[in-house]
């Protein structure tokens, strides 16, 4: 409907600047036409010809018999052939002061044209006339400055990818490195300590893994075109597995995860990469609540949609956090280093996974309660 009264709005600018060079027309034709009638009504004046003679007379031949024999020959034998060429005279000059007024628009157009390729902050501005493409322009001018943008934001997240992936690599990898090296340097050591050293190599490792893992899920998500596996899955069936496999996860922080839904909904959707998204929430859920307290999730299918809600209680997220909540790499926990996330990509995930089911995903927190909802197509 935009799109439309667009269209209709600058068909009427262009209709003004149409009646506008109608009437200029117009009224070029009628001076045309009256200087040539002027011309005409002086041709046949017998005072013109008095005054040309008497021209020719003065600065010329000197003696008005030889003016007036010269008049004749040329003026009054070729009177026709002069009156057609005082017309074309009189077009031509009109004819050029139409094309410089027509040129001024084009030369204001393309000025406007040239502030494209220029870094100016301020909007074009064309004649009255030229205002649909005044709008245009900076219509364009607007595009161009967002998608500069968007392409220097994307080369800034590019950054920004590789100094996280550094950062968050390494910290696990110096780990598993520092332990090793003391296995191998220390061949004395307990049977106790070396077990434990292992088991922390082994743990850091997993951890690298994970974390390789979610950088390879986001690359893999922007960069390809994922085709999405299709089939109807037990709603319901898959958060109480979803539930149930989290249960030692939950027992470290003593929470209790409470499942609210209808019995066997069904929902069509990638399998995989839904059961993706409800772990990295409930897992999100867990990491973020406060101990001792109930995580709920709630679901239904209705009207053609699935609405999937889950709850829990935490610190109280500020709404400029809520905002970016989604964003690659953003954590709410200030150290990157936290054992209590991965990359910070999980929940940037889980959006892209929705956003392709053709679904949305919002997040609010509000006395120090944390929700996180999920509305997508259910077949």
């Amino acid at each position: 409907m935009s799109k439309q009264r667009n269209r209709l709005g600058m068909g009427s600018e262009f209709r003004r600047l149409e009646i506008k060079v109608f009437i200029g027309t117009v009224l070029m034709m009628l001076a045309a036409v009256g200087i040539v009638y002027v011309v005409y009504q002086g041709w046949i004046h017998e005072r013109f010809a008095n005054s040309i003679v008497m021209f020719m007379e003065r600065y010329i031949y000197g003696d008005y018999e030889a003016a007036r024999k010269v008049y004749r020959q040329v003026f009054r034998n070729h009177k026709d052939l002069l009156l057609l060429g005082t017309v074309v005279a009189v077009f031509l000059i009109i004819l050029r002061i139409y094309l410089t007024i027509f040129s001024r628009y084009f030369n204001a157009i393309n000025r406007g044209i040239d502030t494209l390729t220029e870094e100016k902050a301020d909007d074009v501005v064309l004649p009255r006339e030229l205002a649909a493409v005044e709008k245009k322009i900076n219509l364009i001018r607007h595009t161009l400055e967002e998608r500069k943008q968007a392409a220097e934001a994307a080369e800034q997240r590019k950054s920004e990818l590789i100094v996280y992936l550094a950062h968050d690599l390494k910290t696990p990898l110096t780990s598993v490195i520092g332990y090793l090296t003391l296995l191998c340097d220390k061949k004395q050591l307990p049977e106790e300590l070396r077990e434990k050293y292992l088991s922390i190599s082994l743990e850091k490792a997993q951890h690298l893994e994970d974390l390789i893992d979610e950088f390879f899920e986001i690359t893999r998500l922007h960069l390809s075109n994922i085709t999405l596996e299709y089939s109807e899955v037990n709603l319901t069936r898959l958060l109480e597995q979803l539930a149930f496999e989290f249960q030692p996860m939950l027992a470290e922080k003593n929470l209790k995860c409470v499942l609210h839904a209808q019995p066997d909904m069904k929902l069509r959707c990638d399998v995989d990469k839904m059961q993706r998204v409800l772990d990295n929430l409930l897992r999100n859920a867990v990491n973020y609540s406060f101990a001792d307290t109930v995580i709920t999730i709630t679901a239904a299918v209705r009207e053609g949609r699935a609405d999937i809600l889950f709850q829990n209680s935490g610190n109280t997220i500020p709404q400029d956090k809520l905002d970016r909540i989604f964003d690659q790499f953003f954590r709410l926990d200030a150290a990157r280093g936290s054992e209590t996330g991965g990359a910070g990509l999980g929940l940037a995930i889980a959006k892209e996974i929705v956003t392709l089911h053709g679904g949305t995903i919002s997040a609010r927190s509000r006395d120090e309660t944390v929700e996180f909802e999920i509305v997508m197509p259910a077949t």
